[in-house]
This record gives C-alpha cells, structure tokens and sequence, in this order.
C-alpha cells in the first residue's frame, strides 16, 4: 500500500490564526515553485484532512490567497495557482514599459493606428505649456506582447519641437528612443495618475476584453532635463495580464 505524504500540522498554540498559517504555508507552496502556474491546488476536502482543520478556516486562507494574486477559483474545478504577472516599474521610472517587459524576454509588438496632426485642445495646452490652437501630433498606438494587447496610449506631441516626427515610422519602435536620437531629448520625470475605468466598446474590442471589464487609465505628462513638458499620454492598461511595482525607499 502506497503510503500517504506526511505534512507538518499548523501550530495551535501560535498566535496566528490557524487559516493565516495555511496561506502562508500555501503560499510557500507557490513561491518555491513547487506548485506550478495554472496547476490546481488541493481541493478543500484534501485540505481539511492534510491539516485537521475545519472547512472554515480552508477557505479563509484560500480567500487569502486570492486577495494576493497568488491563485483563482474556477467554480466546479476548483482553486489553480495564478500564472506570474511580471512587475512593471515604468510608475516609478523613465524607461518605459517596454523596457521592463523586453527585459523579461517577451515578444513586444507596436503598432500604430492612428497619427495625425491637428490643433492642441485647451486640455493638451495646458499639459503641454503651449498655446490652445498650436499644432500637436496625435498618436494612438496599442502595445502587443506575445501577441496579447496590453496597452492602447494616446499620445500629444508639440509639432513646433518635433518638426518631423509625423513622417517617422513609429511601427515597432521606441517614441523616447526616436526621440533621444532624433530630437536630442532626455526624458528627466514625468507625472502620472493612476485610475480604474471602465473602457468604451471601441477600445475595449482593441484590448480584446468583454464588455464592461476595468483596466487602469493612466495618465501621463513627461519633461525633459530643462523641466520642460514634451509628451502627454493618457493609456488603458489591461491589469489582468501585469502589477505595476512603485519602490519607496
């Protein structure tokens, strides 16, 4: 006869609660890789009788885990180990989130979809520190990886600073590397605000999500080492795929 695994019991004399202790030794679980993206987790009756616990306290650590990112609940099949959502540090920086996710070996792919010029609204002035009414490049682009859309950025330009840039070909490439090498600008700091919306049926169909799922509307104005505003950017970014990561030190 096959004998059954031996597990260590939680610890009752602790002062954490009993289903604190099954997430974290669930969550070790994930974290050392012993359980695997998408595989599933015991069910509930396993862990009631791996641990001698009630079934109270199985989905209290479960619910735990789902309010970390670590797992997802397919109703009838069970609980399954969340697939890993890289960490994008582009909040915090100036590298861009293409960086961050090229750096992970991924497939990035941008293609444009709209670019045109047109007069700057009051909005776009403001941003931009020029006058209502001057010429902007308008740019809207949406962002790939592995085939997956991520990102759709609507981007302003002034084209009194970037004379040419309407002629670029900007499929596949870096605006701040173009920018950089073509137009001498070094992208200092940025502002940025962050919110959860509900995208329109226009832009959710490009990010390829149902209806009335929310992503993060991101809203960006960049200066360059002069403090001088160059780019303003409002995106949508799909949360289901990444975690954007702010360091505080």
């Amino acid at each position: 006869m096959q004998q059954r695994p031996r597990f260590t019991a939680l610890d009752r004399s602790a002062d954490a609660p009993l289903w604190q202790q099954l997430s974290r030794r669930l969550r070790d679980e994930i974290e050392s890789g012993r359980l695997l993206p998408d595989q599933a987790l015991p069910s509930e009756n396993e862990l009631i009788d791996r641990y001698l616990v009630s079934r109270t306290v199985v989905r209290e650590a479960l619910a735990d885990l789902v309010r970390a990112g670590l797992i997802y609940k397919v109703r009838a099949r069970g609980s399954f180990v969340a697939p890993r959502r890289p960490d994008l540090k582009f909040i915090g920086s100036m590298t861009g989130s293409s960086a961050d996710l090229e750096a992970t070996g991924r497939l990035i792919t941008t293609k444009v979809i709209d670019s045109r010029t047109a007069a700057a609204s009051a909005a776009e002035a403001d941003a931009l520190r020029i006058s209502e009414g001057d010429r902007v490049l308008r740019l809207r682009r949406i962002r790939l990886v592995d085939t997956t859309p991520w990102l759709l950025v609507d981007t302003t330009l002034p084209l009194d600073r970037f004379p040419n840039l309407a002629r670029a070909n900007l499929e596949n490439q870096s605006l701040y590397d173009h920018l950089r090498r073509h137009f001498g600008v070094h992208p200092n700091g940025a502002d940025r605000w962050i919110a959860a919306v509900v995208p329109n049926d226009t832009d959710a169909e490009l990010l390829q999500l149902p209806p009335g799922e929310p992503v993060l509307s991101i809203e960006s104005i960049a200066w360059d080492a002069e403090g001088e505003p160059f780019e303003h950017y409002r995106a949508l970014h799909r949360s289901d795929e990444t975690r954007f990561y702010v360091g505080i030190r």
